[in-house]
């Protein structure tokens, strides 16, 4: 099991209900820019970047980066906490 702190960054970097939206998306379209994110949502550029940053932070979303762009795909714990919060 994970220490205490590790799981505290876990549940933090979700809650928020603009990260569970961007980590949903993310599911659905592996490797998707922040453009992409903000797109599909209909959001702020910067509002995304700021929240998949945090996301990445918290170990819940890696990326990729290839030239100027950055693409986003779930890390294992994202993938399992999506399927924690889907339990609901």
């Amino acid at each position: 099991m994970k220490k205490s702190k590790q799981l505290e960054r876990y549940i933090k970097g979700v809650a928020n209900f603009r990260r569970i939206d961007i980590l949903n998306v993310v599911s659905r379209n592996p490797g998707i820019t922040v453009d992409g994110i903000t797109e599909k949502l209909d959001w702020n550029f910067k509002t995304v970047s700021q929240h998949t940053g945090r996301l990445v932070q918290a170990g819940l979303l890696n990326k990729n980066y290839k030239g100027n762009a950055v693409s986003h795909f779930l890390s294992p714990y994202g993938k399992k906490f999506l399927l924690f919060l889907g339990s609901f």
